[in-house]
């Protein structure tokens, strides 16, 4: 927003939430096109104005409290359908494209389309069998990574909660909850290092991460304040492989995750395709707020 501001670009700013409650729209089809409004209490849009959408973290449309549980179903499909739809259906430019980005998501697609475009991914079961997760802690002779497929955060008895990756310990692989959903495991990599390597419209920005915890050797989003970083220049084949990825994928934006091995090796975990960037940004100066608002601006 801050960037935006500077540049003069008019920005209107509003949560799938606020809708219907705080969040109006009036809209049109002539044949052609989409026109209309869209409305709250601080300003209007007109939609034929609009020439890109930054799309983060959206929360679920908001009803009237006393609406019946039948009811708020219906409702909130609707809102989707109609009010999603409507935005789907503007002729601009997405970072990222709402559903190129949920499919992206997706760690099983990631994992192929990474190796269809030369990138080295870690071997990986998809299973709820703990006889399955066992076999494979055993072909794997080394340490067992299980992470979950998404975020998994919350708040229990009044804390706040997060799974993040943990090394197995072969005990836990006979555990009958294994069985009641799909679980990720992953042969551990062993790491020199990490690097968040963030994509914008073409433009690679990439930052080691030195994590100096146990914790954050394991996963280095469990302690933000043992990490440092370095700005880097990924290799030329990583670089192409990343590009050519999100071209498969049909993505603008994309935040990788890598470990570098002590080999030099790099070897990718991820990549998010609206994922976090302001920290590294905000360690390194590399520009990734200007290259996102170049995007929504047009100038790239």
């Amino acid at each position: 927003m801050e960037e935006l501001n500077k540049r003069a670009v008019p920005v209107f700013r509003a949560d799938p939430a606020e809708f219907p409650l705080e969040l109006s729209v009036a809209a049109s089809f002539d044949g052609v096109t989409w026109s209309g409004t869209l409305r709250n209490d601080r300003r209007s849009l007109d939609l034929a104005a609009v020439r890109s959408v930054y799309y983060r973290r959206p929360t679920r449309p908001r009803f009237p409290a006393g609406m019946s549980a039948p009811a708020r179903r219906i409702a909130e499909r609707e809102a989707r359908l109609g009010f999603g739809g409507l935005l789907a259906a503007l002729p601009c430019r997405w970072l990222p494209p709402p559903g190129r980005a949920a499919d992206a998501e997706y760690k099983p697609l990631q994992m192929r389309v990474a190796a269809e475009c030369g990138l080295t991914v870690p071997r990986t079961l998809i299973t709820n069998d703990p006889a399955a997760a066992r076999a494979f802690a055993g072909e794997v002779a080394g340490p067992v990574v299980y992470k979950p497929f998404g975020p998994v955060r919350g708040v229990v008895d009044g804390e706040s909660m997060a799974v993040y990756a943990n090394v197995v310990d072969p005990a836990a692989l006979d555990d009958p909850a294994i069985a009641t959903t799909a679980h990720l495991f992953q042969a551990a990599v062993v790491k020199a290092y990490e690097c968040r390597l963030t994509v914008v419209a073409g433009r690679v920005f990439a930052a080691e991460i030195h994590a100096g915890s146990d914790a954050a050797r394991v996963d280095w989003r469990r302690d933000y304040d043992s990490l440092s970083y370095k700005i880097c220049d990924p290799p030329p084949a990583v670089t192409r492989s990343v590009l050519a990825m999100l071209d498969a994928l049909g993505l603008p934006y994309g935040a990788f995750d890598f470990v570098i091995t002590p080999a030099g090796e790099w070897v990718m975990l991820e990549v998010n395709p609206s994922g976090q960037y302001a920290f590294v940004e905000q360690a390194t100066g590399l520009p990734v707020t200007a290259a996102i608002a170049d995007y929504l601006e047009g100038a790239t």
